[in-house]
């Protein structure tokens, strides 16, 4: 059976949506404007005291990944905090170009998971992985004499234009990555002004630990992303093990994967939660779609309100995860669910 959007909702999103048509969200470009314009129309997404940010994977879709570029769309979406990925961070600064085919890879990748690779595609993949491997080491050993001028530099932009960055995602902190790498990370997440860096949960206690006492010697948290394998309790070996290991909770993820009343993990954990990714998916019942906002089952409203009431510090940061809707793009959609996330706040 489809799942029927609720008409409140429906309502709720008919405003945002409103709303985002109706607001000037940016003034003249900040690339090429006289410096007299520099600090005029910055932008401001802390609303009522909950601060909305966005990841920039966000942005994948973009035509140009730079990080000038990726300045440009934050900008025009009206945000001004960030959790930044690695690689327009690292690009900026001189990292060596990838020439792995990453597409190519993640379809293949796709293909292994399902179980019908040919042995073509084997061969394929094979070259593509150890193209990988030598790429890696490349960039390990550019990562170890990079200077962090060029990251302060970086900083220096996005602060200039209003933009902070609060979280920093390379990536550097696998269980692959040597020790050296992962103080690389957590040095230039803190040259660019993060509170912390953000990984991918590992699922492994030893890492988790690893990552926690480096965390401790470079002062700076390490918040754990999670997927559909979320519940309630997947981050407490984590964050026992030492006070900087964190969560960087992923709400509409873990709606889901089933979880029930997914409002209490944002009551129980908030002063363990670094920063929490916003989009809407359903439920297991309705199929876990990842939907326009506002159609899905994911209580963004409900969050977001039990985040100002409450006064919770951390921030929310959109993820753009749905399907770009035929003629339109990422900046579009993130500025229509920053919208939503004012409708919810006002």
């Amino acid at each position: 059976m489809k799942h029927k959007e609720k008409p409140g909702r429906r309502r709720f999103l008919t405003n945002g949506l409103m709303l985002a048509a109706g607001s000037t969200l940016i003034g003249p470009s900040l690339f090429g404007a006289p410096s007299i314009l520099k600090y005029y129309n910055k932008p401001n997404s802390m609303i009522n005291g909950v601060q909305i940010g966005v990841i920039t994977y966000s942005f994948r879709s973009m035509g140009n990944q730079s990080a000038e570029a990726t300045l440009k769309y934050v900008l025009d979406c009206g945000v001004s905090a960030i959790e930044l990925m690695g690689d327009p961070a690292e690009a900026f600064a001189g990292k060596p170009e990838n020439p792995v085919d990453r597409k190519a890879f993640s379809r293949l990748w796709k293909t292994k998971r399902e179980g019908k690779l040919t042995r073509d595609q084997e061969k394929e993949m094979a070259e593509l992985q150890a193209q990988t491997d030598s790429y890696n080491k490349q960039v390990a050993a550019w990562r170890g004499k990079v200077p962090m001028d060029a990251f302060a530099k970086l900083r220096k932009m996005y602060n200039d234009a209003g933009v902070t960055i609060y979280a920093f995602k390379p990536s550097a902190f696998k269980k692959g990555n040597s020790d050296a790498e992962i103080a690389w990370g957590m040095k230039t997440a803190k040259v660019l002004g993060a509170s912390h860096v953000t990984v991918e949960h590992p699922s492994d206690d030893a890492h988790t630990l690893r990552l926690g006492n480096m965390a401790k010697k470079h002062g700076i948290y390490v918040g754990y992303h999670g997927h559909e394998q979320q519940t309630p309790t997947l981050w407490d070996t984590a964050l026992g093990q030492s006070p900087y290991n964190a969560m960087n909770l992923d709400f509409g993820h873990y709606v889901a994967a089933g979880n029930k009343n997914p409002l209490q993990i944002i009551k129980d954990k908030h002063e363990r939660i670094k920063s929490m990714h916003i989009k809407d998916r359903q439920t297991v019942a309705h199929g876990k779609g990842n939907l326009v906002w506002g159609s899905g089952d994911t209580p963004i409203i409900e969050a977001l309100q039990l985040m100002r009431d409450n006064k919770y510090a951390f921030p929310a940061t959109i993820e753009l995860e749905y399907a770009i809707p035929e003629g339109s793009d990422a900046v579009t959609e993130v500025q229509k669910c920053l919208a939503y996330c004012r409708q919810a706040l006002k």
